[in-house]
């Protein structure tokens, strides 16, 4: 069966996109020529810098003729339901239909509609047009003198070549013709851009991918990652250093390369006096360079690893120079922001109003940039106002989460008032992913509780599903403060995250607090907080509201429950089992977690397995009577008992229900199934051996309060009605 290849070759295609890009143009073409009634054996992409490749092995080489009937109307149908259909069916006449009986409906006509299948190469030439130009680049652009055209072609960069070629392993390739502005499908790709930049005719993809080889040009975008990482590794080796590794700056240089040659360059020692991660952010932001440190150490070295696009004669001594002129001009600037930020701002006066109101010290550098952040009004969002009204508001959400966590108040006011105040630091102007990093260094710089210093790096923690936590409780109570106003404020301002949209990051902010309160084993009750808070806010931006309207409130908690649920099955947990324990009013996330553990390893008992079913049916019994409007017994009558069963159901749900409310009080739930567990029995027993709708009104009444108890025993725990099974 014949196979395919097929390059696109353009100017440099940005690093960050060639992988998906790759991947949706193997989704495109495959799809097409399916759809077009093609199959194939695989399918593989490649990507460089300059080419997205798509070999396909095993493409039949035409598509099955298609027989097709097509049903109309009745043959005594009107005129024009004729015509319709002949023209549906493209028949110029009745006479060219068939005629098909039908017992009960009668005579009506049938349209045999044959088409013939079609060469592979036919179709490819007449699907790969669209593709290429509706290929869903982010941001495509136009160019040269065609782009002053209507419609002309948009892609990344711009298009040079097209390589697309057919045919088996064993005959001769053909290539299929099409073309698109211009540019013409053939069998002739090209080299590296520098050393082998001239034409290559290729066949098929094994010599394809020899002779781009040969060219210096490794199209395997993984292969390229792999050289990489382990020529860096052991060029650090050899110098007694270690690699300090990136995945995501591994994977942007091996897209910035068609022949990766790995070198080492170095900058002076002096600048090491700068935080490895100012350096390291440095050199990897503006030179695309990897740091390095002594085997076994924390601390970097003065070397750096780059990786280069050209086997240079010279053996790479000019790129490494360039390279380390530019990362020691970095450095220089690097070094100047560290300094300046541990110095006194030039208008220390102006900001004596917002020292006064945050109890700052403007003695200290770290205080002066909180008073600057609030003096300058610098806007949080323009809905929620500045920045230093967020702070005061984070302060007082912390005070409501301290006391329950057990966490010193001063020392968590003291690193709320700090948490943001880096945001006005020349370091984190810069690079802003070190926002909370460098606050906590020049907090411990100006002599803060070594605690303080942690909880204001610590706040912004967990970015995310597999980010660590805070682990002290004053930065356990920041994080949650932090969070908490975030989340509330932009649900008082009606700014909820809505379909895939998500730009304020509010489910990562939701997931986060419920991390911290599960996973660090915090109880909090949330709706009160939300509901003072919300209060507050409402008041700082003019906002005029119904008191008595929730709304807003628990529209947020039920935001909480849906992450919640979320965040349990990735656990293992049944969504029926979270649901169970679930109510629109439940605000203490952990014991939820809690109720749903105790009661997965309940319902797997062969006990929870059979109280379950009794359970149910005692509960689908009350609904069902309930919903007719049938009596049920306020209280249950033990003078209304006929039967030993009802005695011994009665008497076990009095010790049960006793039992299990006792444990759920002390929230030792799994005493609290093990206590219910005991009614499996007497549950059994009951309706083996009484008619609940018994011709008696009372003693019907009195049976069905009676399933009652059974309902609000069980329901100490859970609504085992929600339970599948």
């Amino acid at each position: 069966m014949p196979d395919l290849l097929l390059e696109l070759r353009s100017e440099e295609i940005p690093a960050r996109l060639q992988r998906k890009a790759a991947g949706d143009l193997k989704k495109l073409v495959t799809d097409a020529l399916v759809e077009a009634g093609l199959s194939y054996e695989g399918a593989r992409e490649y990507w460089t810098p300059r080419r997205l490749t798509l070999d396909i092995r095993g493409l039949t080489a035409r598509s099955a003729d298609v027989r097709e009937e097509k049903k109309g109307p009745r043959t005594d149908a009107n005129e024009k339901a004729i015509e319709g259909f002949l023209r549906g069916a493209g028949l110029s006449s009745v006479s060219e239909a068939q005629i098909q009986s039908d017992p009960k409906k009668g005579d009506f006509y049938i349209a045999i509609m044959s088409k013939p299948g079609r060469a592979a190469e036919e179709i490819i030439s007449d699907v790969m047009p669209g593709i290429i130009r509706d290929f869903p680049w982010p941001k495509p652009m136009r160019w040269g003198a065609a782009s002053a055209q209507p419609g002309s072609l948009r892609w990344v960069r711009p298009l040079q070549s097209i390589v697309c070629t057919f045919g088996t392993e064993h005959e001769e390739t053909v290539v299929i013709p099409f073309s698109i502005d211009g540019i013409v499908a053939s069998n002739v790709t090209y080299g590296h851009r520098f050393h082998t930049p001239g034409a290559i005719t290729v066949k098929r993809f094994g010599d394809y991918i020899a002779n781009l080889e040969k060219a210096k040009v490794i199209l395997d975008g993984e292969r390229r990652k792999d050289i990489i990482l382990h020529d860096a590794r052991d060029v650090a080796f050899a110098n007694g250093l270690e690699l300090v590794e990136d995945e995501g700056l591994l994977e942007e240089v091996s897209g910035l390369v068609e022949w990766p040659q790995v070198l080492m360059g170095s900058f002076e020692e002096d600048y090491l006096s700068i935080p490895a991660e100012i350096i390291r952010l440095t050199i990897k932001t503006n030179q695309k360079c990897f740091v390095t440190r002594p085997v076994g150490g924390d601390a970097l070295s003065n070397k750096f690893i780059l990786v280069s696009n050209i086997e240079a004669s010279d053996g790479g001594k000019e790129i490494i120079h360039g390279n380390g002129k530019v990362v020691r001009a970095r450095l220089s600037d690097a070094l100047h922001f560290w300094k300046r930020d541990q110095g006194d701002l030039p208008d220390l006066e102006t900001l004596e109003a917002s020292a006064k109101k945050f109890g700052l010290d403007l003695k200290k550098p770290l205080d002066q940039r909180m008073a600057k952040l609030d003096a300058l009004g610098v806007t949080f969002h323009a809905k929620l106002g500045t920045q230093g009204e967020r702070v005061e508001r984070i302060r007082a959400m912390a005070a409501k989460v301290a006391f329950p966590l057990g966490a010193d108040y001063k020392l968590v006011d003291r690193a709320v008032v700090l948490a943001k105040a880096d945001l006005r630091t020349e370091a984190v102007g810069e690079f802003p992913e070190l926002q909370g990093v460098m606050g906590r260094k020049y907090a411990a710089l100006q002599g803060e509780d070594a605690v303080v210093a942690t909880a204001i790096e610590e706040h912004y923690k967990p970015q995310g599903p597999s980010d660590q936590l805070p682990q002290d409780k004053v930065a356990i109570t920041v994080a949650l403060a932090d969070k908490l106003d975030t989340l509330i404020g932009f649900w008082a301002v009606d700014e909820k995250p809505t379909g895939s949209k998500d730009p304020f990051a509010l489910r990562r902010a939701a997931l986060g607090v419920i991390r911290i309160l599960l996973e660090r084993r915090v109880r909090l009750t949330l709706l009160p907080r939300i509901t003072s808070h919300m209060g507050r806010i409402d008041t700082d931006i003019g906002k005029a509201v119904d008191d008595n309207d929730l709304s807003r409130q628990f529209d947020l908690l039920s935001f909480f429950h849906d992450r919640l649920k979320v965040y349990l099955r990735d656990q293992g947990a049944r969504y029926d089992l979270i649901d169970s324990v679930l109510t629109p009013e439940t605000d203490d996330l952990l014991m939820v977690a809690r109720r749903v553990e105790a009661l997965t390893a309940f319902i797997t008992s062969e006990d929870g397995k059979n109280l379950l079913v009794g359970t149910k049916r005692a509960t689908q019994i009350l609904a069902a009577e309930e919903k007719k409007g049938t009596v049920v017994a306020d209280g249950v009558s033990e003078n209304l008992f006929r039967l030993d069963a009802e005695k011994e159901l009665f008497a076990a749900i009095t010790k049960a229900s006793a039992e299990a409310s006792a444990a759920v009080e002390k929230e030792d739930f799994r005493s609290a199934m093990e206590a219910l567990s005991k009614l499996r029995a007497p549950v059994d027993s009951f309706f083996n051996d009484v008619l609940v709708n018994d011709e008696d009104a009372a003693i019907r009444a009195n049976r069905l309060a009676l399933l009652r108890l059974i309902r609000e025993a069980t329901g100490t725990v859970a609504d085992f009605s929600k339970i599948s099974g």
